[in-house]
């Protein structure tokens, strides 16, 4: 979430008023709506995929709300090297704010991520059975709501996650971050209590707002309990932009309540936001203890 001039907060807090319902509802879809950019890794960089190896199960992997693909590119080499050495295909995929894609995070299509995935688990040299998938941030919202919908998903790491869908990332304010074949999902809506923490830009007071609605929480909580394998939370004690411990240890409690029957854990890295991506290797040891083995036996659950 973006800082706001105090002209556009008042705009906001006008348009939050009787009329919001019905400008959401008559408002288009975004330009290149349900359109992602992706990248495929099949080997290390430096080397080449050998014909006739053993297929690597599919690991996707999406960024936040930085936009672009976060992924792909040089930064995130040194970790896309170390999965692809364990064995995996790594799909990076970019959901807004590339050529071609949704220029914000705004009601972004699952089936369109959805699509993509499922399309490079058909390459030749992928166990198209046997797919994971992680994300940071909002990337995290995005792979535990895409998870619980996709039963192909069979496996999910969300670092610093968020509990249910939230409000997207526009001027306004007024959208769902995400859809489904055209119709937004129920999210947490932005409000006029919060509006004063959006000025001031402090993050995690403007969530910490919205949440207080339990009515719109409940409506939009992501169904973590519906996804088909292991879930690996990595979560911030002092996170500054959302309580991604608090809401790690909610879904940990659901998915107690539910019963689930694969590996679920919850690991808190002291720090903010940012912290628990210097502790990647976490991930990687979660899905190597608890979803690799399954590749030998097609992952058939």
């Amino acid at each position: 979430m973006h800082k706001l001039s105090p002209a556009l907060a008042l705009l906001l807090t006008l348009a939050l008023g009787a009329t919001a319902l019905a400008s959401r509802a008559s408002k288009p879809l975004p330009p290149h709506h349900a359109r992602v950019s992706t990248q495929l890794y099949l080997a290390p960089e430096g080397t080449l995929a050998h014909a006739g190896a053993p297929k690597r199960p599919l690991l996707v992997a999406v960024g936040g709300a930085e936009g672009g693909n976060a992924w792909a590119g040089p930064r995130a080499q040194a970790m896309r090297n170390r999965f692809l050495a364990d064995g995996y295909a790594v799909l990076a995929i970019g959901y807004f704010g590339m050529p071609d894609t949704p220029a914000r995070l705004d009601r972004i299509a699952l089936e369109g991520v959805r699509n993509a995935i499922l399309e490079a688990a058909q390459h030749p040299a992928i166990e198209g059975r046997c797919i994971a998938m992680m994300g940071g941030s909002k990337g995290a919202e995005l792979t535990l709501l895409l998870a619980s919908r996709t039963p192909e998903i069979k496996a999910v790491a969300a670092v610093v996650p968020g509990s249910a869908v939230f409000v997207g990332h526009t001027d306004e304010f007024d959208t769902s971050s995400f859809s489904e074949n055209g119709v937004e999902l129920p999210y947490v809506p932005m409000t006029e209590q919060a509006v004063p923490a959006l000025i001031a830009g402090d993050k995690r007071k403007v969530f910490d707002t919205l949440m207080q609605d339990q009515a719109a929480v409940a409506r939009a909580r992501i169904p973590v309990e519906r996804i088909n394998g292991p879930i690996f939370f990595l979560s911030a004690t002092q996170d500054e932009l959302w309580a991604s411990k608090e809401m790690s240890d909610d879904m940990m409690a659901t998915l107690k309540r539910a019963r689930f029957p694969h590996a679920h854990e919850h690991t808190a890295i002291e720090g903010g936001h940012g912290a628990p991506m210097r502790h990647l290797n976490l991930v990687r040891d979660f899905l190597n203890a608890k979803f690799l083995p399954q590749v030998n036996e097609g992952c058939r659950r």
